[in-house]
């Protein structure tokens, strides 16, 4: 009795976990069969001592009707056979009998298994052949398995459960009374489930988008009233070239400027000074030298407009345009 209330407890505390996960949605057919251990089984006779018949392992078998709500929660109506002869010789017994079950399916688990519990109550019959006598009794089950969908098939699973099943009250057999009767079911079998959604179709490969195009144009800036290259103008100036090779082009322009701090003639002259450090290093990093045109335009193309006699950083500036 401890262990078939310690099944049933645990079985029922399990069955709201993850309330919120997905499962079988509409009717399914279930079938399964494998090996039954029967306990010892208590038997009375007035007048004698009580006796415990032992079985040999034996046979099960089960198939079910039920229908899925979608959340994990399934319901079930199931047919049973369990077969056990004795080891004494003294014939065999058979058990056999509709359950109502409820199960919850653990979808959230894993695609490739999904782990189950259940409980169950029915009606079975013991059929006993050394007296040729069956008996009817009030029957109760705990389930845990594990399905294993075939991706091939939608709907369709390959199962693997536990049963544990229990018979209430006393039966009389001609005079000898069975107290008890507790069965261990390991059970294989398939599931369908009817309207499963097709697997979803394998993701296609992502486009691979189109490389970037080549940057043709650079702005290489300085500091004020300077004419020299930073390390940053340098790494401008060098990627500049080596991209200059990987497009065709016609001539690479230098153009110089310079920000209204100072006088035209004299921002004329920096700007000069400033598009030959950039070609310089052009030449430098590989570019021939006669396919660079360098240009000043002093303070008259600026980047940002001001008034004279300001300190501007962005028109403080070399353009690198690869025509």
């Amino acid at each position: 009795m401890t262990l078939r209330s310690a099944l049933l407890a645990a079985t029922v505390m399990a069955l709201p976990i993850a309330a919120n996960a997905q499962g079988i949605s509409g009717p399914y057919v279930d079938a399964g069969a494998g090996v039954n251990l029967m306990q010892d089984e208590s038997v009375s006779v007035p007048g004698a001592p009580n006796q415990k018949v032992q079985t040999k392992a034996g046979f099960v078998g089960v198939g079910s009707v039920g229908w899925g709500f979608g959340n994990g929660f399934r319901a079930e109506v199931e047919g049973d056979y369990r077969y056990n002869q004795a080891k004494n010789g003294g014939g065999h017994q058979d058990k056999y009998g509709v359950m109502v079950n409820g199960l919850y399916d653990f979808t959230s688990v894993s695609p490739m298994v999904v782990p189950y519990l259940g409980v169950g109550i029915g009606y079975q019959a013991e059929h006993v052949s050394s007296v040729s006598t069956t008996k009817g009794s009030f029957a109760y089950q705990g389930i845990a398995g594990a399905a294993f969908p075939i991706d091939a098939v939608p709907g369709l699973a390959v199962t693997g459960e536990y049963r544990f099943m229990g018979l209430a009250g006393n039966r009389n057999f001609n005079g000898a009374t069975s107290t008890d009767n507790y069965n261990h079911s390991f059970l294989l079998g398939v599931r369908y489930a009817f309207g499963a959604p097709a697997a979803a179709p394998m993701a296609p490969a992502p486009a691979v988008a189109p490389a970037a195009a080549m940057a043709r144009s650079y702005l290489v800036f300085f500091d004020w009233d300077k004419a020299n290259l930073t390390e940053r103008a340098r790494g401008i100036i060098k990627d500049a070239a080596v991209n200059s090779t990987k497009v065709a082009y016609t001539k690479i322009d230098v153009n110089g400027n310079a920000d209204t701090s100072g006088t035209h003639a004299y921002n004329q002259g920096l700007s000069l000074r400033r598009a030959n450090a950039v070609a310089a290093e052009l030449v430098k990093d590989g570019v021939p030298k006669n396919a660079i045109a360098i240009t000043a335009s002093g303070d008259t193309k600026l980047l940002v407009p001001t008034g004279p006699g300001v300190r501007e950083p962005q028109n403080r500036r070399v353009e690198i345009n690869i025509r």
